[in-house]
């Protein structure tokens, strides 16, 4: 499912939104993200702090399963969606520190890959511990931040300066994304463990971010109006 691009500032002010207004559900920073599935979680006002309906059953997940009592519909969705973008993720990574010559850009690409695996990992766990279906909704779904098979291809075909201009840009949407949709689990989610990962996302990933800028600073925009 690839959605279009967001009018000037709407990601922004999406994001603003996932992360302010109280709720139990990441539905918010999804739409952020550009997914969607038809079979969505419940609204957050059908869903309490347990998250289990006003009806008392255990909610419905966003893929159309249940969830232990442990864990909210936002901590699976949140849980999926970060399995999803760090499988896209980990191919640039591979190609990165296998075909540049600067040792800081090895180093960098090589410590990012460690932390997404350990990551990844931890949120396949969860998401099994969760009772959430093995099938991931995001799977072949094309989101903000997340690489995508052009991407990859065009990541593959370039060389030199050109290689790595591309691999900084994928790898800060991409980062940037993971932080943005991690302090929307920390806003809303429920399962202390799951919360527990989405900070270590938040600080690793800031702190990526911050080397990421050192080594190849984004470009400089030019001011409208």
């Amino acid at each position: 499912m690839a959605w279009g691009p967001l009018p000037p500032g709407g990601e922004e002010t999406s994001v603003r939104a996932a992360i302010t207004v109280p709720s139990l559900l990441l539905v918010a920073a999804l739409l952020v993200a550009g997914c969607a599935t038809g079979a969505g979680p419940p609204t957050p006002a059908a869903t309490n702090a347990d998250g289990a309906t006003a009806a008392g059953a255990p909610a419905a997940t966003p893929s159309g399963g249940t969830t232990s009592p442990a864990f909210s519909p936002t901590d699976v969705a949140w849980l999926q969606l970060t399995v999803a973008m760090a499988e896209r993720l980990l191919p640039v990574l591979a190609l990165a520190a296998e075909r540049t010559t600067d040792p800081a850009w090895r180093r960098l690409a090589a410590e990012v890959a460690d932390a997404h695996r350990a990551d990844l990992a931890r949120a396949r766990g969860l998401l099994a511990e969760s009772g959430a279906p093995a099938s991931n909704p995001h799977e072949g779904h094309d989101m903000p931040g997340m690489v995508t098979a052009e991407q990859l291809t065009a990541l593959r075909a370039a060389t030199g300066g050109r290689f790595e201009r591309l691999v900084a840009e994928y790898l800060r949407a991409h980062l940037t994304q993971a932080v943005r949709i991690a302090r929307a689990e920390q806003r809303g989610g429920g399962n202390p463990a799951a919360m527990a990962l989405a900070a270590r996302v938040v600080r690793d990933g800031s702190a990526e971010l911050a080397r990421l800028a050192r080594l190849a600073p984004a470009p400089a925009t030019t001011p409208t109006g």
